[in-house]
């Protein structure tokens, strides 16, 4: 079945929602300019409620290792997710934890032709890295944009890419929408954030079950 993580999560209502559609993770923005930015208590205190099976996910732009480290100790997460510049240099952000890379879409649009760039990143990725997350966030914007990026342009790396690792599809993705890329680019998972709001920091209940639904019935066809 195809991964599934609703991000942006900051109160317990919203995160007990994605639970209950079906979400395999949730995610917790650790980043100061973020909208939806959750401080470490009140993550911690929203943790100790999931699920145990569930995928906690912190999100980190250019934080330092060992304050990421930190704050997963303290917040009790399963999995860190670096989503700023980290892919320039991934051997920096070695983690004990399962690790997701961000990698931007127009970062890959401009260099993924250049093989041994793109095999060479692949080598230096974490042993325990869960997955490559290919996004449309950008340097203003690390996330949350509501914009897709061209899934047709990046079918090519996709495939590429997941003979190596794991992919994710973010950026821009909403229940309308999700199936078409699943189509297109067959991920093993998607992130959604501002498609399954109601304002920035705060789920549509109906929004997150329909975008699930969506997926699994993409998972339904496909088996």
């Amino acid at each position: 079945m195809t991964w599934v993580k609703i991000c942006g999560m900051t109160n317990l209502e919203d995160a007990l929602a994605a639970v209950e559609a079906g979400a395999d993770a949730v995610g917790f923005v650790f980043y100061e300019k973020s909208p939806r930015k959750i401080g470490v208590d009140a993550a911690r205190e929203i943790v100790e409620k999931l699920p145990e099976g569930l995928e906690k996910v912190g999100v980190f732009v250019n934080e330092r290792p060992e304050r990421v480290s930190a704050i997963a100790d303290e917040v009790g997460l399963t999995a860190v997710q670096f989503h700023g510049d980290e892919h320039q240099n991934p051997a920096m952000y070695a983690t004990d934890r399962r690790a997701f890379l961000c990698i931007p879409a127009d970062w890959v649009a401009m260099t993924w032709r250049e093989k041994d760039q793109i095999f060479g990143s692949f080598v230096a990725l974490p042993k325990n890295l869960g997955a490559v997350m290919l996004d449309s966030s950008t340097s203003e914007q690390r996330g949350g944009t509501g914009k897709p990026f061209n899934w047709g342009d990046a079918k090519a790396y996709v495939s590429l890419a997941s003979q190596v690792h794991p992919v994710v599809i973010a950026g821009g993705l909403r229940p309308d929408n999700v199936a078409e890329a699943i189509g297109t680019l067959n991920p093993w998972g998607v992130d959604v954030v501002s498609g399954v709001e109601a304002r920035p920091g705060k789920k549509d209940p109906e929004k997150v079950r329909a975008f699930v639904k969506a997926v699994r019935e993409m998972d339904r066809k496909a088996s």
